[in-house]
């Protein structure tokens, strides 16, 4: 499986690692919404302006927004845009993860983004393909030891009771393990050549979705600060540390069935990110 199609929060191992994996029937239940079809440039452009107008009706129907908003403004023009350079970030891949990226803050950037979708996969829950994960992410200076970490945690029984799964990291007969990270936007907290500290602000998808899921697929907003060091001719992480948020501000939208939920997860794979 590609880890394109499924990740969600990590687990981290000794020093300052500190992560948090979600618990289940603790946050909010998976939802979603559909788009209409556009069946012309016309209606396109009508219903654009009435999704902005209706946008703008509600965010000033909040109390206190305008002082919020114009902070929020001002804040923006100082941040740098996660937007396309131009220059290629990736040159191939090692197994289903991106791997070869630029030696400079791009690159770096880049590799956070994309070494944090597997880290946070169901995959990381198959001791097979998580050790396949960590030889390829970490630097092998650390490695070992933190493949070693990860071992304990995944293969706790009462952890993995916890969320939901059978003793063997897979999930109940008629439900659908979901563990998901999609990276909103990247920022580098420090560079110097061969290291980097880039953090990665991101939302996760984890649950259970399936009738009987009594751990139903919820979302949740992290940042994991990722440190880097160039290794044999390219980004590896030698540790990372999790906090929560920054939270959005949840929309009011029906939330989805779970078979829905599901066939989402299986039928929409994720993407690789650059910067």
């Amino acid at each position: 499986m590609s880890y394109d199609d499924e990740s969600g929060g990590s687990v981290g191992g000794t020093g300052q690692t500190r992560t948090r994996l979600p618990e289940g029937g603790t946050g909010d239940v998976y939802g979603g919404a559909r788009r209409p079809t556009r069946n012309s440039r016309s209606l396109t452009m009508v219903v654009g302006v009435v999704v902005l107008l209706i946008a703008a009706i509600a965010f000033a129907n909040r109390g206190g927004g305008s002082s919020t908003a114009s902070g929020a403004a001002a804040g923006a023009k100082d941040a740098a845009p996660t937007a396309p350079s131009g220059v290629r970030p990736v040159k191939g891949r090692t197994g289903a993860i991106p791997t070869g990226y630029a030696h400079d803050e791009q690159g770096a950037q880049s590799a956070a983004a994309n070494y944090a979708i597997p880290l946070g996969s169901a995959d990381m829950y198959q001791a097979a393909r998580r050790h396949e994960i960590v030889s390829t992410v970490y630097a092998p200076s650390v490695a070992t030891t933190r493949q070693s970490d990860l071992d304990r945690v995944y293969s706790d029984k009462g952890f993995l009771t916890r969320i939901g799964l059978r003793e063997d990291g897979t999930a109940p007969d008629g439900q659908a393990f979901i563990s998901r990270v999609i990276p909103a936007g990247t920022k580098v907290e420090k560079f110097s050549g061969d290291t980097a500290t880039v953090a990665v602000w991101y939302s996760s998808l984890f649950g259970l979705a399936g009738e009987s899921s009594e751990n139903p697929v919820s979302e949740s907003w992290y940042t994991t600060t990722y440190e880097l060091k160039w290794t044999n001719g390219d980004w590896k992480v030698t540790d990372h540390v999790q906090k929560d948020g920054p939270v959005p501000v949840g929309r009011d939208q029906r939330a989805s069935g779970a078979k829905e939920m599901a066939d989402a997860v299986e039928q929409f794979g994720g993407f690789s990110y650059a910067r």
